[in-house]
């Protein structure tokens, strides 16, 4: 009984070791980011450069991970078809989402950047009704005006907002939500799905490819123009690494607890990144009008999770496999917080 209690605790400690250290690099590498693109100290205003710098450095550690060392497997099953009609797409979508999410960290604050983030699940539930993937209700309607009307009125107590960022972060929030339907299509249409190690391995690349030309003609003159590429080598390097650690804890956690539990350490990791901010960085100042919309969006957004997951779980309990279904190829812990944000934080 008492090696039980034991290791019930064990278990208990090192489940909540996971947790912590998601919240903790997942906001760390949202402030990481902030820093490298505005910092003078560090002068890499360019955060194509720094999306496509992260996709590369992720390209090349799966590479090594699954060929060289083989520490980790790479799921079987990727055709060329389904390479070309989702990964893809999904490896586009994730660049935009990257490049124009780090974009406007160069105009409007962390926390504010945070908030606007909050409508993602109105933009992921229009597109997937428009994608035939979900269903118009009068309760998905009600939550979705909570999300919208709590992001307005933060947006409202906003002091010093600058349409430019506004525009990036929301094309950053459709870029986002557009993976995410992808990925259901992937996932629910075509029976594929991969741990996070091996959807990098596939999605990277492909996201560097779709970066690189971007930067050919918008970034790289300007990175010429500043003289020799005479940048902070070992700083980029971590950054890099930070963001590759931050998909690794997101695996982990996933596969130590369950969704409800990686959604609720998404909510208080928001609420961190948004207080903490203010303390970091000048260009935060928090109104009472912020605060409160951010809440009520939350609220929604609380709604939203809570809705999807009992949908989940009553699919997953009326589901046999057996009964003429096909099984997906790989199987990852049942979750629905479109985790396939596991490679998804870097903005």
């Amino acid at each position: 009984m008492a090696d039980r209690s034991r290791g019930f605790m064990r278990d208990e400690f090192v489940t909540y070791a996971y947790i912590l250290l998601y919240i903790a690099l997942s906001s760390g590498q949202i402030f990481f980011n902030k820093w490298v693109l505005s910092s003078k100290e560090i002068n890499f205003p360019y955060p194509l450069g720094l999306t496509l710098l992260h996709m590369i450095f992720s390209s090349v550690l799966c590479f090594l991970l699954t060929k060289v060392l083989k520490i980790v497997k790479v799921e079987e099953g990727m055709t060329l078809e389904i390479y070309v009609t989702s990964v893809i797409p999904i490896g586009a979508m994730f660049a935009m989402t990257l490049w124009l999410g780090n974009t406007a960290y160069l105009y409007i604050s962390v926390a504010f950047a945070q908030m606007l983030k909050a409508i993602m699940p109105v933009a992921v539930f229009i597109l997937g009704v428009a994608a035939g993937l979900e269903m118009m209700s009068c309760r998905m309607l009600l939550i979705m005006s909570i999300i919208s009307f709590g992001v307005l009125v933060a947006s409202y107590g906003e002091l010093n907002i600058n349409w430019i960022g506004v525009v990036y972060q929301m094309g950053g929030v459709v870029g986002e939500a557009l993976r995410l339907i992808f990925m259901e299509i992937l996932v629910k249409r075509k029976g594929i799905k991969l741990n996070p190690i091996s959807l990098m391995y596939y999605v990277s690349p492909c996201s560097a490819v779709c970066l690189f030309v971007p930067w050919i003609f918008l970034e790289k003159s300007k990175m010429d123009g500043n003289g020799p590429w005479n940048f902070h080598f070992v700083v980029l390097t971590l950054n890099s690494l930070c963001t590759f650690a931050l998909n690794l804890s997101v695996f982990l956690v996933i596969s130590h607890t369950s969704a409800l539990t990686i959604r609720v350490a998404g909510v208080v990791k928001d609420w961190v990144v948004v207080l903490v901010s203010a303390l970091l960085f000048a260009d935060t100042k928090l109104t009472v009008i912020n605060l409160f919309g951010y809440a009520i969006a939350i609220a929604g957004v609380a709604a939203y999770n809570n809705h999807k997951l009992k949908k989940e779980a009553s699919r997953v309990t009326s589901e046999t496999p057996g009964d003429g279904e096909s099984i997906p190829l790989v199987s990852l812990p049942n979750t629905q917080r479109d985790d396939t944000d596991v490679v998804s934080h870097q903005s």
